[in-house]
């Protein structure tokens, strides 16, 4: 279903994103996120449609609409290392930088920190080129709101 986008956002040289395409992709990256530890349960769902309302002003149903969709794309999407490097090629860094925060809010949405879940988002912070400190400092601004 997804495979246009997915040739699209992977090819060498990619262009910009349109809005709608990059909101699929980085709530995708969320998806993946949750899923990293095994348990993608309610919490971590009703979080991301949480964070999607909020960030790109959708209604309860667009948000939910919206993670099915990044869902389905998470599963048909290539390894962490080149889904993530094609969404930092297309994605302003401010953008990444929110995304790291967002992934943050997932992480701890809960209340858990684990060993996945925090390696895998050192990992996608680097693949975004988001540094360590502003992904620390991003972490902290979730904590501080939790």
């Amino acid at each position: 279903m997804f495979a246009e986008f997915l040739q699209r956002l992977t090819r060498p040289n990619p262009t910009p994103m349109q809005d709608a395409d990059a909101r699929l992709a980085l709530t995708a990256l969320l998806v993946r996120v949750a899923r990293s530890d095994g348990s993608y349960d309610a919490q971590e769902s009703q979080r991301i449609d949480r964070i999607a309302a909020s960030r790109y002003g959708l209604s309860p149903a667009g948000a939910t609409d919206l993670r099915k969709q990044a869902e389905e794309l998470e599963t048909e999407a290539p390894d962490t290392v080149r889904f993530t490097r094609a969404i930092k090629d297309a994605v302003v860094y401010d953008h990444r930088i929110s995304v790291i925060e967002a992934l943050w809010e997932v992480v701890l949405a809960d209340g858990v920190r684990e060993a996945e879940e925090d390696s895998l988002l050192r990992l996608v912070s680097n693949l975004l080129g988001v540094s360590d400190v502003d992904s620390a400092m991003a972490r902290q601004r979730v904590e501080t709101r939790e």
